[in-house]
């Protein structure tokens, strides 16, 4: 079965830095556009970067540019979220979702928590 399993989440302070990581399984990974999201309480979920399936066509939000870098492995079938200079207001649960033409699958999410 399809399966997106998020890592890499934790307490980091201000300025700080994080890996996340997506591992898939259940689909042809290199056929599915790699979505990172993130929803913090109180607030809807937003799309914070994307990568197409090749790897060669990134989009990021605004809010996030300069600071994170979203990457792919296919040969891993995993998805990675750069996240440097952190600050509070990127505290949220961050969730990666795979998407191709109408099929998409989410992962269960992981707490980032960016906090003196």
């Amino acid at each position: 079965q399809v399966q997106l399993v998020e890592s890499g989440g934790g307490l980091v302070q201000p300025g700080g830095s994080l890996r996340l990581s997506c591992a898939a399984s259940g689909f042809t990974f290199s056929s599915y556009a790699m979505n990172w999201y993130r929803q913090a309480p109180g607030k809807e979920r937003e799309l914070v970067a994307r990568i197409s399936g090749g790897g060669g066509l990134l989009n990021y939000a605004e809010s996030v540019k300069g600071r994170f870098t979203i990457s792919r492995d296919n040969a891993k079938n995993t998805v990675y979220l750069q996240m440097n200079s952190l600050k509070p207001e990127d505290s949220a649960v961050y969730y990666c979702k795979a998407g191709f033409l109408v099929a998409e699958y989410w992962g269960q999410g992981t707490q980032v928590t960016v906090s003196s």
